[in-house]
């Protein structure tokens, strides 16, 4: 994928790392924020890595509540971070909000690629596999880097629809949740973290007397 400036310009505000670093991390990360601080930090040379959650101590924060006008939809999210001083930012609190909208919205189920269910990733590689059979069916045979390359960017928007921090964010889809975060980070100089979220909404997953048998 292309590496645009503002990614570098993000990266390098979180980390203080030069730009050609920045964007040689990101380059080598497929653009993922968190693996290509992680990436800097390897190579010692994010100076200000450690203020995107590594080995800080978070138990400070906001549980930020949504509830939808038609009050059908409501999300429950606790956002942290290391004092009661940032607590009371209106960066934070915006942030908050704002997150709470946003999953209202797109429904993530999960916070982090790490967190979907492994079972889960390898079901949906296969079908892409099978899906990429079928549509190639008949016509000459790709290499396997290729094919690889096909695969992997079809399960980065299967994990953009699942993983909250990989969503392009509700208020302005030219950056993502994790890019929204790291800004949070860089303009408060703390750590802060996404912990935790519910989202309800009327009905869902609710079994019926049918359902029940």
């Amino acid at each position: 994928m292309a590496v645009t400036a503002q990614q570098v310009k993000e990266l390098r505000d979180a980390t203080k790392a030069g730009p050609l670093d920045c964007k040689k991390a990101l380059e080598a990360t497929g653009g993922d924020f968190q693996k290509a601080v992680d990436y800097l930090r390897e190579k010692g040379l994010a100076g200000a890595a450690k203020k995107l959650g590594a080995g800080r101590v978070m138990n400070e924060g906001i549980v930020e509540v949504y509830q939808h006008f038609n009050q059908r939809i409501a999300v429950i999210v606790e956002v942290n971070c290391e004092t009661d001083f940032v607590v009371n930012t209106p960066a934070f609190r915006t942030f908050a909000k704002d997150l709470a909208l946003h999953i209202a919205n797109l429904a993530p189920e999960y916070i982090r690629r790490e967190d979907v269910p492994p079972a889960i990733v390898e079901a949906e590689k296969a079908i892409q596999l099978r899906r990429f059979a079928e549509e190639n069916d008949g016509k000459k045979e790709k290499p396997a880097d290729v094919v690889e390359k096909i695969i992997n960017g079809r399960m980065d928007k299967f994990f953009e629809e699942l993983v909250l921090l990989e969503q392009p964010f509700l208020k302005d889809d030219s950056k993502t949740i994790s890019e929204l975060l790291s800004g949070l980070v860089a303009s408060i100089g703390e750590s802060c973290e996404i912990r935790r979220f519910a989202r309800f909404a009327l009905g869902e997953n609710v079994e019926t007397p049918s359902d029940a048998g």
